[in-house]
């Protein structure tokens, strides 16, 4: 390789570590925005579940129509990625964990709900029916747009449209541990939400204590156990689908930091080797145009 050629390479790799050094700064103040978002909702849902907990001591949640278990025939598939790539296996280990969880089912079956270009893509190629693409372009996470979908969701779900209801998503553990995680949505149970609940409480810090909810006893709920689950449940469906957002999140811009760290130091890496190898070949070229310049001298002087 000529010395033109190591050269050019050095001023690609070098503006190459610039990108990425750019890519990780952005990406680190985004992770630190999300996961604090992620991180102080936590609270709110464990206290929202913990309430049905209570209530649900009251009466039969069974009774509930979002809470009705029936024969599986057709399933709908939340997918929760992102828009855009550079994030390592993030997006990857959703879609596969999203794919494991529905691939015994026929294609005619399954109704995909993709939150993000991603999965869509995926599953799009594969002859799946997309029932709804969202954009997962923005930073900002609006409660309506989870509203919303919950609200479809829990409609179908009534309606029999569908029999169960699970989410794909990422589940922020830490900066540079990211889980992919399937859980069952509709038709809701105590069960399933106390699972939730486990799922994102980190191993310590202040968020870390989980309220007891096997001891607190039986309310009397007035008007009636069941009014007040009708206005308590609907909620608790959109709380689950807007924390896994948030923790999808704070996964994303976790594993985009990492991924552009890694990225930045093997550029640099390859910056110093390419160095080594032009300083290496132009001291070779000089001790032989030296060694040249010698034997011609000594040529002369014979």
């Amino acid at each position: 390789m000529a010395l033109k050629d190591i050269k050019a390479k050095i001023g690609a790799t070098n503006r190459t570590h610039k990108v990425t050094r750019a890519m990780e700064a952005v990406s680190a103040v985004k992770m630190r925005k999300t996961q604090q978002s992620a991180i102080t909702s936590r609270p709110y849902a464990r206290a929202a579940i913990s309430i049905l907990a209570r209530i649900s001591k009251t009466g039969d949640m069974t009774r509930h129509p979002l809470g009705k278990v029936r024969s599986l025939n057709k399933v709908a598939l939340v997918v929760i990625t992102s828009d855009k790539g550079l994030a390592g296996a993030l997006n990857s280990s959703v879609i596969k964990a999203a794919y494991e969880a529905v691939k015994s089912y026929n294609q005619d079956e399954v109704a995909i709900y993709a939150y993000g270009k991603k999965g869509q893509e995926y599953f799009a190629r594969r002859g799946y029916r997309i029932a709804q693409f969202i954009e997962n372009k923005k930073d900002s996470i609006e409660f309506s747009v989870m509203d919303t979908l919950s609200q479809e969701l829990s409609h179908a779900f009534v309606s029999e449209e569908f029999d169960e209801i699970v989410v794909a998503y990422s589940n922020f553990k830490s900066t540079f541990e990211q889980l992919p995680v399937v859980r069952k949505l509709l038709p809701l149970s105590l069960e399933n939400l106390e699972k939730l609940v486990k799922d994102i409480v980190p191993m310590k810090g202040k968020f870390s204590e989980i309220p007891h909810t096997e001891t607190i006893p039986a309310y009397t709920v007035e008007p009636e156990d069941a009014e007040v689950l009708s206005v308590l449940v609907p909620r608790l469906v959109a709380i689950s689908l807007y924390h896994m957002l948030l923790e999808s999140k704070a996964s994303e811009h976790s594993a985009r930091m990492v991924a552009m760290k890694n990225a930045s130091d093997k550029s640099k890496e390859i910056a110093h080797d390419l160095k080594r190898l032009f300083n290496k070949k132009r001291q070779a070229i000089i001790t032989r145009e030296v060694s040249e310049i010698i034997s011609g001298r000594e040529a002369l002087a014979t």
